[in-house]
Protein backbone atom coordinates (compact mmCIF):
# COMPACT_ATOMS: atom_id res chain seq x y z
CA UNK A 1 0.00 0.00 0.00
CA UNK A 2 1.22 3.29 -0.87
CA UNK A 3 1.79 5.84 2.14
CA UNK A 4 1.00 8.19 1.60
CA UNK A 5 -2.24 7.86 -0.09
CA UNK A 6 -2.81 9.07 -3.70
CA UNK A 7 -5.59 11.09 -2.03
CA UNK A 8 -3.10 12.56 0.12
CA UNK A 9 -0.65 13.22 -2.37
CA UNK A 10 -3.45 15.18 -4.45
CA UNK A 11 -3.96 17.23 -1.91
CA UNK A 12 -0.59 18.14 -1.50
CA UNK A 13 0.15 18.63 -5.14
CA UNK A 14 -3.53 20.84 -5.32
CA UNK A 15 -3.08 22.43 -2.10
CA UNK A 16 -2.00 26.03 -3.31
CA UNK A 17 -4.95 26.10 -6.37
CA UNK A 18 -7.46 28.78 -5.83
CA UNK A 19 -11.63 27.64 -5.66
CA UNK A 20 -12.40 28.12 -9.51
CA UNK A 21 -9.00 27.50 -10.55
CA UNK A 22 -7.99 24.33 -12.83
CA UNK A 23 -6.32 21.46 -10.65
CA UNK A 24 -2.48 20.64 -10.74
CA UNK A 25 -3.03 17.08 -11.01
CA UNK A 26 -6.65 15.62 -10.54
CA UNK A 27 -6.45 11.82 -11.06
CA UNK A 28 -3.77 9.19 -9.81
CA UNK A 29 -2.40 8.46 -13.06
CA UNK A 30 -0.98 12.77 -12.60
CA UNK A 31 0.73 11.50 -9.20
CA UNK A 32 2.38 8.46 -11.15
CA UNK A 33 3.79 9.84 -14.15
CA UNK A 34 5.25 12.90 -11.89
CA UNK A 35 6.93 10.37 -9.47
CA UNK A 36 7.82 7.87 -12.17
CA UNK A 37 9.77 10.99 -13.98
CA UNK A 38 11.55 11.88 -10.71
CA UNK A 39 12.52 8.52 -10.08
CA UNK A 40 13.88 7.92 -13.06
CA UNK A 41 15.75 11.30 -12.78
CA UNK A 42 17.03 9.89 -9.48
CA UNK A 43 18.23 7.16 -11.45
CA UNK A 44 20.25 8.72 -13.89
CA UNK A 45 22.37 10.60 -10.70
CA UNK A 46 19.99 13.28 -9.57
CA UNK A 47 20.61 14.13 -6.04
CA UNK A 48 17.87 13.79 -3.89
CA UNK A 49 15.96 16.34 -1.89
CA UNK A 50 15.15 14.24 0.98
CA UNK A 51 16.85 11.69 2.95
CA UNK A 52 17.85 8.78 0.82
CA UNK A 53 19.15 5.90 2.44
CA UNK A 54 18.30 2.26 2.21
CA UNK A 55 15.49 3.52 -0.06
CA UNK A 56 14.28 2.99 -3.64
CA UNK A 57 14.00 5.84 -6.17
CA UNK A 58 10.24 5.64 -6.77
CA UNK A 59 9.77 5.64 -2.47
CA UNK A 60 12.39 8.99 -2.38
CA UNK A 61 10.31 10.47 -5.57
CA UNK A 62 7.03 10.33 -3.49
CA UNK A 63 8.44 11.54 -0.15
CA UNK A 64 9.72 14.54 -2.37
CA UNK A 65 6.49 14.87 -3.80
CA UNK A 66 4.53 14.70 -0.38
CA UNK A 67 7.05 17.48 1.52
CA UNK A 68 6.27 19.59 -1.29
CA UNK A 69 10.10 19.04 -2.36
CA UNK A 70 8.83 18.60 -6.14
CA UNK A 71 5.85 20.12 -8.07
CA UNK A 72 4.17 19.05 -10.55
CA UNK A 73 3.92 21.42 -13.95
CA UNK A 74 2.09 20.96 -17.38
CA UNK A 75 4.32 20.09 -20.09
CA UNK A 76 3.82 24.24 -21.55
CA UNK A 77 5.49 24.82 -18.09
CA UNK A 78 8.66 22.74 -18.13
Amino acid sequence: MLHPSYTDLLNVVNKEVEQGEELVANSRYSIVMATSKRARQIIAGEEPLVKAAGKKPLSIAIEELSQSKIKITGVEEE
